[in-house]
């Protein structure tokens, strides 16, 4: 396997790994990932985690996209929590952390692609999730309303109105108050369920008002 064999069977991906090159070339797995681990030192590859690559700037053809990368980098998981609030337009602050969740174990990458973090969820709790179409590819992202219920389950203690408040929450109709509810009983939670009657309480006054919690 040559360095020009490799783009030219791959070249138009954005980024591949171990078991899809082992599948295409008739050496052995170790050699394989050998060279693949010398090309990333030489930066001829980027290395995304481990087995998994992506090509350099100067080489892609397809965009690099963090958010279709996000999925692929720990699978199963889709995009959620303040990342999805923020590309929601539901919270003011642009969110660099790329947050997902995943019913497997938790876990943090950080690579020239962005910084990449997956919490944990049960098996039940994962749902609501969506393909959204990105340059680069499918991303798939939390709902809204699913986002909101990841984000609250993952931070602890309570969601009073008054820490409702302090997340300045906007763009409140982006929210559909109905799958919330239905979505935080099908979570399991009760805290998660007040959380959301504290949502459908204080949206109906902000809907009456800016708009922003």
């Amino acid at each position: 396997m040559t360095y020009e064999t490799l783009f030219e069977r791959l070249g138009g991906l954005a980024f591949f790994d171990l078991a899809t090159v082992v599948q295409l070339f008739d050496e052995p797995r170790a050699s394989i990932r050998m060279q693949l681990h010398r090309w990333a030192g030489r930066e001829k590859l980027l290395s995304l985690r481990r087995g998994m690559y992506a090509w350099p700037e100067s080489h892609r053809r397809a965009p690099l996209n963090p958010a279709v990368l996000a999925n692929a980098l720990h699978a199963p998981s889709y995009l959620s929590g303040l990342w999805a609030l923020s590309f929601y337009g539901l919270i003011p602050e642009r969110v660099m952390t790329y947050t997902s969740v995943t019913q497997r174990g938790p876990r943090k990458f950080e690579n020239a692609a962005g910084r990449f973090e997956y919490r944990h969820v049960k098996q039940g709790a994962f749902f609501g999730y969506q393909g959204v179409q990105m340059e680069g590819g499918k991303a798939q992202v939390a709902l809204p309303e699913k986002a909101l219920l990841d984000f609250w389950h993952l931070s602890k203690g309570a969601w009073t109105m008054e820490r409702m408040a302090e997340m300045r929450f906007q763009n409140v109709d982006a929210v559909k108050p109905r799958r919330l509810l239905r979505f935080a009983r099908q979570y399991g939670s009760r805290r998660l369920l007040g959380a959301a009657e504290v949502w459908r309480d204080t949206a109906q006054d902000a809907r009456k008002g800016t708009k922003t919690l």
